[in-house]
């Protein structure tokens, strides 16, 4: 027995098979099934739903519901049955009132051995009405005098399982049982977690009260309480992580500091500028030159829908390191977006004699030997690529901002390669057109400074979004051929998923042939863009039809992002069921951009599921991103929306960022506050938090979270 709570975190850290009633086997399948290695993994294994057992029926008023229900009495005796296969063990199980059929399709011999007649038993089961019978099969079992002793006769936990878990028998009840001997071994302590000032203000319970009543509940106000602290603390200490990181990184990490506003950024503003900023543009270019302008690095978020104005936000802030004398560099993750914000910036950087150049992977070997010189003679002041930049041989005199496009699209490894191209590290702007939804960017990217550009440059028309099933389809057809009569041009977008599903590739194919059919040479030019094809091909299909050489592209989502045509206004998207929210709202983004109506027609089956039916919905009545990113977490969770390679950073034991947004943000605003007072965790009054950071960097599996 531990005697007082100071031990307990050293304790927690015991491997699971020391625990009484696991052993080697046990504990192998605990590991393997659940992650589940040391008595602290054990401790937060939180149930996932909970099953009341304060009440107690009689046999009399049982209802065929195929409810669970509860009962106290006795067995009065055994028959087996004759079935198709094998038998059926029944036994007749009488309160004062009735009887009820207790049903055994498996495990008759241990019953027959182990249950008694004439002792007082509670059941606990799903009851069937069979031939006017009730039944109840497989039933949970406990002596009454075991069930008057234990810790989970209230409101019961329901732990997540396995198939292997079944299989080898370590059932809900079992794991019932492990966790009550922990809780009986540890006494019942736990080291609190939390300072006095945040219990006190939030009225939380303390943490071994919280623990226990989530995995033995007495009753569901105390369930209630105890799941809204534990799901504060894990949140909390994600967000002191994130905060605290920046704060370190702030602090460590010096940056150049740009305090020059000249004359590139200036002749620029005031002589070049095609259009006035909106007030959100011109309140995240005040963000971004106060970061960079002071002595720490510069480490932001830019997100914007699509068509805000980030890429002008970028190019200026490029100006603003260009009149301090440092290069910049602009990396997008294809070859097709890379052209894009290259033919775009090009030339606003002739106007004012910015040098800029081009690097992807398709750069002729002579063109890169050029590129590698002017970038280390200094002569080079901008260079926008891809995966190419990151190559050994591509050196920078002075890199002072490096901007990423859709940095979700990179791995870790492949951004600090960037990082390492300088001797101090440059400043950072990430830009993403997904919008991320608020809770998700503080879970996610809690550690960067968010700007947002929430409003589109005016003049822009919203764009229609109608739904049309597979039915419509001549009348799709119709109205495309009359607005190509107009001058427009059209995108007609077909899934792929995966470029190597030959099934998606045939549908393109056949969509392909099907448009050529009702759209002929020479009347119409179709041009078709997919990821089979080489850079070179690819590109020269899409500069026909940015030339307006073509009426239609039919292509995959190669072009979600980064094609400008001002002339094509309308989005056909095929099979659009098969596409996620932000994917739809990133391909409507694609037209919309020039100053006449344009129209996004989502083409579907009759055959659509409620998910299917709800992102229809959505997309026809917002085109809010950051609206239809909230949709998109609701109805895909954070792991999906992030994709694998973010997933692990949201694995959370008990809390759910989608529908505890409003705790996210509490704790999110406990951990600022304790940070602004205390930035170093050493006041006395913190130590409970001190403590407790100290040990998850210590012992990194008591919380998955964010290193």
């Amino acid at each position: 027995m531990i005697k007082n709570s100071s031990n307990t975190a050293t304790i927690l850290q015991t491997p699971i098979d020391y625990l009484k009633g696991v052993g080697p086997s046990r504990a192998e399948v605990l590991r393997k099934e659940l992650g589940i290695n040391t008595f602290q993994d054990l401790i937060n294994l939180f149930p996932n739903r909970y099953i009341d057992r304060t009440r107690f029926y009689k046999t009399a008023d049982l209802q065929p519901s195929n409810a669970e229900v509860q009962i106290i009495g006795q067995i009065t005796g055994f028959k087996e049955i004759a079935q198709k296969r094998g038998k059926r063990l029944v036994a007749t199980f009488r309160d004062d009132l009735g009887f009820i059929e207790l049903v055994w399709f498996r495990g008759h011999k241990w019953i027959r051995e182990h249950l008694k007649t004439h002792t007082d038993y509670v059941i606990f089961g799903k009851v069937n009405l069979f031939n006017s019978v009730f039944t109840m099969p497989h039933p949970d079992i406990e002596l009454k005098t075991n069930y008057d002793k234990s810790l989970s006769k209230a409101i019961q936990p329901i732990y997540p399982s396995t198939e292997k878990l079944s299989n080898r028998g370590i059932s809900n009840r079992v794991i019932c049982k492990v966790m009550e001997q922990l809780f009986l071994q540890l006494n019942g302590r736990f080291e609190e977690s939390l300072s006095s000032e945040i219990l006190e203000h939030q009225r939380l319970i303390s943490k071994s009260e919280a623990l226990l009543n989530i995995h033995f509940p007495k009753n569901q106000n105390l369930l209630s309480r105890s799941q809204f602290r534990l799901k504060f603390e894990e949140l909390f200490y994600i967000q002191l992580q994130l905060i605290l990181k920046n704060i370190i990184h702030k602090s460590k990490i010096k940056g150049y500091r740009f305090e020059t506003v000249g004359d590139y950024f200036n002749t620029f503003y005031n002589k070049h500028l095609p259009f006035e900023l909106t007030n959100a543009q011109k309140r995240v270019l005040k963000e971004i030159r106060i970061d960079m302008g002071s002595n720490a690095q510069m480490n932001r978020l830019l997100q914007g829908d699509v068509g805000s104005g980030k890429t002008i936000v970028a190019l200026m802030s490029m100006f603003i390191a260009i009149d301090n004398d440092f290069q910049s560099t602009l990396m997008a993750p294809t070859e097709i977006l890379a052209f894009q914000h290259y033919n775009g910036l090009k030339p606003f950087c002739d106007l004012i004699g910015v040098k800029i150049a081009l690097l992807t992977g398709s750069s002729k070997i002579a063109a890169r030997r050029v590129i590698h010189e002017q970038l280390e003679s200094g002569e080079l002041q901008i260079i926008v690529g891809t995966h190419a930049l990151l190559e050994d041989k591509v050196k920078f005199k002075n890199l002072g901002l490096a901007i990423i496009d859709e940095q979700h699209r990179f791995g870790v490894a492949q951004r600090s390669k960037l990082w390492k191209k300088n001797d101090s590290p440059p400043h950072i702007l990430v830009m993403t057109a997904t919008p991320i939804p608020r809770t998700l960017a503080m879970s996610v990217y809690g550690d960067l400074d968010i700007s947002v550009i929430d409003e589109l440059p005016a003049g822009r028309k919203p764009i229609k979004t109608v739904h049309r099933y597979d039915t419509n389809r001549l009348k799709v057809i119709g109205f495309i051929r009359e607005e190509i009569a107009k001058g427009r041009q059209i995108y007609i977008v077909y899934p792929l998923i995966n470029e190597s599903e030959s099934l998606d590739f045939k549908d393109l194919m056949d969509g392909y042939e099907g448009i050529v059919r009702d759209f002929p040479m020479p009347k119409y030019q179709v041009s078709m863009v997919h990821g089979q094809m080489k850079p070179a091909d690819k590109e020269f299909e899409m500069q026909r039809f940015v030339k307006g050489e073509t009426h239609i592209m039919v292509a995959t989502t190669v072009i979600e992002v980064g094609v400008n045509v001002p002339n094509a206004s309308v989005m056909i998207i095929e099979s659009a069921e098969r596409f996620g929210l932000s994917q739809l709202h990133q391909l409507r983004g694609r037209v919309g951009r020039g100053s006449e109506q344009s129209y996004c027609i989502l083409m579907t089956s009759h055959k659509l599921g409620e998910n299917s039916k709800t992102r229809m919905q959505t997309m026809v009545h917002s085109s809010d991103g950051f609206e239809i990113a909230e949709v998109d977490l609701r109805l895909r969770g954070p792991g999906d929306m992030m994709g694998t390679q973010q997933s692990g950073i949201l694995e959370l034991k008990i809390a759910n960022i989608v529908k505890d947004k409003d705790i996210l943000s509490l704790a999110r605003h406990w951990a600022k506050k304790v940070l602004v007072a205390d930035p170093k965790l050493s006041d006395p009054k913190h130590q409970p938090i001190t403590q407790t950071y100290i040990k998850m960097g210590k012992y990194k599996n008591i919380w998955n979270y964010i290193s």
